[in-house]
């Protein structure tokens, strides 16, 4: 039995937030918090709570049961754009540049490797 968390409105690009989700997608899911704690990217602290929220949302929906004991898979991973904040920068010759701040919505879903 899956089980889903979700991330909304993490204020970053959301395809910085795509390059971690490829690395993560499929592998088992002590290998991709492992992974996600050394990593270097400033993505990775949210991404890594993200996967133990889904690990506990598992265990219980599971009744309890142990996610070492289950050999749980990251099955899919996505990542959305979410709402982006508009903002001017100041150009020459009285102008002005636009700076869009984007952010992202990140779906985990874990299941048993069967």
């Amino acid at each position: 039995m899956e089980a889903v968390a979700k991330l909304r409105n993490y204020p970053t690009s959301p395809r910085r937030m795509r390059l971690l989700a490829d690395e993560i997608r499929g592998m088992d899911v002590e290998k991709a918090l492992a992974l996600l704690d050394f990593h270097p990217q400033h993505s990775a602290t949210p991404l890594g709570k993200l996967l133990k929220s889904a690990i506990s949302n598992w265990e219980q929906k599971n009744s309890g049961a142990s996610a070492a004991d289950a050999a749980l898979i990251v099955k899919t991973i996505y990542v959305d754009g979410a709402r982006m904040i508009k903002r001017l920068r100041p150009a020459p010759q009285g102008r002005a540049y636009r700076v869009r701040k984007r952010s992202n919505h990140v779906t985990i879903i874990v299941d048993t490797k069967n």
